[in-house]
């Protein structure tokens, strides 16, 4: 009887302490979430080509990548705060100022960092989408279609899509 009242409040003690933890540390992630602010820009960035068609390609060859250049054409810089693509077989990297950030990948599969990139006016950068069509293994042959997403500050136009296609053969 004494070991399994000493075993009872242990367990009670041992919950109360996790349960510390976790409210611990989801209310640091609600204090340092409330305090970021966004500053908007009223500046947005622009694309020429949102869209790549990389034709046939073959599962064998491995992966594919395509650039895609935006520009701030505004009169405020424009600051990259997130990229994410559509699956996991995809990657992209920002390019800009000669330094590289990424690869970011699809949401749920992996961490997903912010960036807090600035786009300066009259700059250009690029996003480089990788696409690794042996990721599905064999049965991820046939036509695709992936997204990359480029979130930003501007209040404009917070949100570019960029999109790719390709026929995936073995």
């Amino acid at each position: 009887m004494k070991n399994q009242t000493r075993g009872i409040i242990l367990g009670i003690l041992a919950t109360v302490i996790v349960g510390g933890i976790i409210l611990f540390a989801w209310q640091s992630t609600q204090k340092s979430t409330a305090t970021v602010q966004k500053e908007w820009s009223a500046s947005a960035l622009e694309a020429g080509e949102t869209f790549f068609d990389f034709g046939t390609i073959s599962m064998a060859a491995g992966g594919v990548r395509n650039s895609f250049a935006v520009r701030n054409a505004g009169a405020e810089p424009v600051t990259i705060t997130k990229i994410t693509t559509s699956c996991m077989c995809t990657k992209a990297t920002l390019k800009s100022g000669g330094r590289s950030f990424g690869p970011f990948g699809m949401p749920g599969h992996g961490a997903v960092p912010s960036i807090r990139q600035e786009i300066m006016p009259g700059e250009t950068a690029e996003i480089e989408a990788v696409f690794d069509p042996a990721a599905h293994g064999p049965s991820g042959t046939g036509k695709i279609r992936r997204i990359v997403t480029v979130e930003t500050n501007s209040q404009t136009k917070p949100k570019l899509e960029f999109s790719f296609a390709a026929d995936v053969t073995p």
